[in-house]
């Protein structure tokens, strides 16, 4: 089989491996798709290389099916659809013992801590499985995972039917977590520089504002009547967003930072201190997460064909993120599926 492996230095490498059978408690997936994302960038510039090993065959955003069964493992069969939760938790530090396995202290994030879905044939824990209902395309189900991160992003803010909520940053987690808090019943206006990506965040019916063009807080005060967005997400992973974040946000409004920034940033504690604002971090999902992404992008809920720019061969992964960094796709599938084509 093929994989994409990160070899270090900015660069990937299509390698020939020879799969290996799936132990005990585990499946093998035939993995049909997977998305690239913000994360995987981040390991690619090697913003992670002191976490991550390499080579390391990476990508979590997937979809496939199974391909084959190890022992001990029940309630599942050849050719079943499915997506993967990428966690795998200890289940014995405070955090899991707090009910909070998804972040536990000593998580394998499956992809980034362990190897990922850039390969034709990937090996996973059974628990890491979400069933795929019958009928829905694998390439949507491939946003699967990004969409549960937005609607734990959602659920974390405690948006509430009726709120107004801005997202900072139109990429497609921005996107996601403006489709999921509308379907949660608030109005929700999203700021983004780019004029592309604003036009088609316009065209799925939301307001954006351009930050150089207008003041954004005069506009959302006034959208809100002078109070300020009850919920203000942050996910656009620049210094001046979070600068800015506060002064959006109403008395005990909620911001959520939901990018991941790779050095400290300033904040304006004197605006929290003085609104009582709420500032909450959103890292991952958890399980009912996973299994509302999976019947939001079932339902048509998530405007799929237009969140994928393309679809790429295996071969062209490493393209694929020149054109994802310069701002040229939205996002981008891996058909992995097509790799020995």
């Amino acid at each position: 089989m093929r994989t994409a492996t990160y070899v270090g230095d900015h660069t990937i490498e299509i390698v020939d491996a020879v799969p290996a059978a799936p132990a005990p408690g585990t499946v093998q997936i035939a993995v049909a798709y997977t998305g690239l994302c913000g994360t995987d960038l981040h390991i690619l510039h090697g913003h992670m290389d002191a976490r991550v090993s390499r080579p390391l065959v990476f990508g979590h955003e997937m979809s496939g099916t199974i391909a084959a069964l190890g022992e001990r493992v029940a309630g599942w069969a050849v050719g079943d659809g499915v997506t993967v939760m990428p966690l795998a938790w200890d289940g014995t530090c405070p955090a899991c013992r707090a009910g909070n396995e998804h972040i536990c202290q000593h998580l394998d994030f499956i992809g980034i801590d362990s190897p990922g879905s850039l390969q034709e044939l990937w090996n996973v824990p059974a628990e890491t499985l979400v069933r795929l209902p019958d009928g829905v395309r694998l390439d949507h189900a491939a946003l699967v995972e990004p969409v549960a991160v937005a609607v734990h992003d959602v659920r974390r803010s405690e948006l509430q039917p009726g709120d107004t909520a801005v997202v900072i940053g139109g990429g497609p987690i921005g996107v996601l977590i403006a489709t999921v808090a509308r379907h949660f019943g608030a109005e929700v206006v999203v700021i983004e520089l780019d004029a592309q990506r604003r036009a088609q965040i316009e065209a799925l019916g939301f307001a954006t504002l351009d930050p150089r063009a207008s003041d954004q807080v005069a506009w959302v005060e006034q959208w809100t009547h002078g109070a300020g967005a009850d919920v203000v997400f942050e996910v656009s992973g620049a210094a001046a967003a979070v600068r800015g974040a506060t002064a959006l946000a109403k008395v005990r409004g909620t911001i959520v930072v939901v990018a991941i920034h790779p050095t400290p940033r300033e904040i304006d504690l004197q605006r929290v201190f003085w609104r009582e604002l709420r500032l909450l971090g959103a890292r991952v999902y958890q399980r009912a997460d996973f299994e509302t992404a999976v019947e939001l992008v079932a339902e048509g809920v998530i405007p799929a064909d237009t969140l994928i720019t393309r679809v790429v061969p295996l071969a062209q992964t490493q393209t694929a993120f020149a054109d994802l960094e310069a701002g040229r796709a939205m996002k981008i599938l891996v058909d992995v599926a097509g790799a020995g084509r």
